[in-house]
Order: structure tokens, then sequence, then C-alpha cells
């Protein structure tokens, strides 16, 4: 079952930059499972790891792991600030629900605060704290989920202190930079208020770095740009590199202690073994590789911002960047549309956000040939 008719495109082969179809056609991947690849395809490192995996087909949740140690001990010593429990999920929707389960647990509180217009999964939490959309669809969403609308900014920063002034919010979620709004960055002022308010008020700040995080944005983590230690932090997608399925919710000490209670918490395939191998083969690629891909990663965004501002659009376009994560947002709707389907025609794969806007994740190793192809084409496409 779909939400929508698939695309006529099926894919057999990943290899780098490049995806394969059932016709032999090669295409230049922007879109990268949407900020899974952040390495690209087919990395000999991760593959050569998972090759030789001979542990467990599974474990049963309630034993014990070495590689799930491993794991959890290689997340705490990259995130940022006191991030130290892991939870396992199996992705992104359920790293998002312990989340708001864990700020539940440990303020006694129920109301939260999010971005409109955001994505945070598809489960009934994840998207009560999503856009507001989902409430048309949905009808028995959870109540007392408020929005702060962006631009964020000074003039949300004080809507933002308004609701946490009312009392019994558990927390403020969002992403750092959000990736679901054509790259929608909060400015530093925003994000400096927020941290404090969220303190003063007694409110979790919990980073949503699904998307953004493992060097997306030119850092590992987007927080970092700001400064940001969450006090819980949503993690998926880039954390396999695509090579597994995965998610993990981080804590902070004191809020994952609020958490230990009998079945406060399961997940039968959180943190499946050759999932784990895939998260930590990945994980130790990157933190090898993290200067050169931090300094490829800004390089190339300067690169792709460059040719995207010259570009000749037939309408008005904005385009904002951080690191890899870029969004190209014009003033008529389906332009948008249009300018992707052409480009899959002619061999380039991004991902169109809505009418209006597209936004291109490339690999973070992405190299400056394989971009200015791809450029050139989306050029051609205008």
């Amino acid at each position: 079952m779909r939400d929508l008719p698939a695309e006529d495109l099926e894919i057999i082969k990943s290899d780098g930059n490049f995806l394969f179809d059932s016709k032999s056609k090669k295409y230049i991947d922007f879109l990268m499972g949407w900020c899974v690849g952040n390495i690209g395809w087919n990395n000999k490192e991760v593959k050569k790891r998972l090759s030789q995996y001979k542990g467990p087909d599974y474990v049963n949740p309630a034993f014990l792991y070495k590689s799930w140690a491993e794991l959890a001990e290689l997340l705490a010593k990259i995130t940022p600030g006191k991030l130290q429990k892991s939870f396992r999920a199996t992705g992104g929707t359920e790293a998002v629900e312990i989340a708001l389960q864990a700020a539940m647990s440990h303020t006694k509180r129920h109301k939260f605060i999010s971005i409109e217009g955001s994505y945070h999964g598809h489960s009934i939490g994840a998207m009560s704290v999503g856009s507001s959309d989902f409430r048309s669809w949905y009808s028995n969403l959870l109540p007392d989920c408020y929005k702060l609308e962006p631009p964020l900014d000074e003039k949300a920063a004080d809507k933002l202190e308004e609701l946490l002034r009312k009392g019994g919010i558990a927390a403020l979620i969002m992403e750092p930079v959000i990736c679901n709004l054509g790259v929608e960055i909060p400015t530093a002022e925003f994000m400096n208020r927020a941290k404090d308010l969220c303190k003063q008020y007694g409110a979790l700040l919990i980073m949503d770095e699904v998307a953004t995080g493992f060097g997306r944005t030119g850092k590992l983590f987007a927080s970092e740009h700001y400064g940001i230690e969450p006090d819980v932090m949503c993690l998926a997608k880039g954390i396999t590199g695509g090579y597994g399925g995965l998610g993990a919710t981080i804590a902070i000490e004191e809020v994952a202690k609020s958490m230990e209670y009998e079945f406060s918490f399961y997940s039968t395939y959180g943190w499946h073994p050759l999932s784990v191998e895939a998260a930590i083969a990945n994980i130790k690629y990157i933190v090898k590789h993290k200067k050169q891909l931090e300094k490829n990663t800004n390089e190339m965004s300067k690169y792709f911002v460059e040719r995207l501002s010259r570009m000749k659009f037939k309408y008005p376009a904005k385009i904002r960047a951080k690191g890899l994560a870029i969004g190209v947002e014009f003033e008529r709707a389906g332009y948008a549309n249009e300018i992707m389907k052409r480009a899959q025609e002619k061999g380039v794969l991004f991902s169109p956000l809505s009418d209006k806007i597209f936004t291109l994740f490339p690999a973070l190793n992405i190299d400056h040939e394989t971009a200015r192809k791809g450029l050139n084409i989306i050029e051609e496409c205008l």
C-alpha cells in the first residue's frame, strides 16, 4: 500500500553518487534517500564489515548484546553536550515517539511546542507535533500541541516565551535546520533564546536530528552550529547511511532515569544486530574522515549555492543552504515539480517538497565533476 502511486522508476543498483534503473539508465543522485546516504552508496569500508558479520540473527531486547553497548558508547561520545543514554528504535518515527514519552515521564507534563509545517514522523504522537495539516486527516491526534510559525526569529522567540509562560509544556521539539520546510534555518537569536527559555520554564529541549545528523549540514550535528546541548536528540536516516534500518533516542542522564520503570519502552526490532553493524561501520567511517567530509560538505555547499544563484529560473527563487541540505523555493506553484520531472528524464534525481519547493541532499563526499554535471542538467530543465 502507498499514499501515492509509485514513480515509474525501478532501482536495481546503487554505487557512489549514482543509481541505476531496470532499463540500465544511470542517474546522478541528489536525493540520497532523503538525507540517508550521507557517505554515498556501496561504501567499501561499510560493506566489508557487513560481509564479515558472524553474529546472531536476532537478540531478544531483554538480553545483553555487546554491539548494542558499542553503538551506545559511540553515540554518547560524538553527540553534543551530556547526552549519555540511548534507547533502541527502528527508525525516526519511533525515535521521536520515545522522546515525547521521555519528556512526559520526566516533566510530568503533557503539552508540546513544535514548528508549524515540520515533519517528525507518522505515528500519532509524531504527527501531533508535526504539521497541522495532519489534523485534517486524523481527528484523534494529541491535544495541547502548540505551533510556532516560521521564520524562527525574535518574534517567534517571543511567541515561544508566551506559550511557555502559560505552563504545562513538557518540551519544545524541533529540527535545528528544518529540511521539510525547504531548509528553513532558525536565527542564532531564536535558538539561543529557545535554549534559555526551555531551561527557565522547566521544559525539555528535543532536537530532532533524524535528517540533519551525521554531517548533513557541515557539522556532525546541526545543533552544533548554535552551540546547543539538547536534553534529548532523535537520530535515524544517516545513522546507518542506508545500510540498515535503525533509529535512536539519546538523552541526558536525568531524563533517561525517568524512563526506568517496568515496560516503559519496548521495541522488538529496535537495533537489529545487522543494522547495528551497519551503524557502527558507518559512524566509524564518518568519524575517521570527519575533517575531510566537513571540508568537502562546506566547499560543495558554496558551489551548489553559487551555481543555483546564477541559474535563470522562470520565476523568482529563494535559495537556502546549510551544508549539503539545500532548498530552492519559488513564488509560482507547480514550477518545482516541472523542473524535477524534466531533470529525472535527463538523469538527475532530487526531491520536490511541494509545488513551490525542491530540495537537494547530495552525498557529503560528492566530487566536483559529478556536482557540475548534475547542476548542468538541472539548468537545462528550467
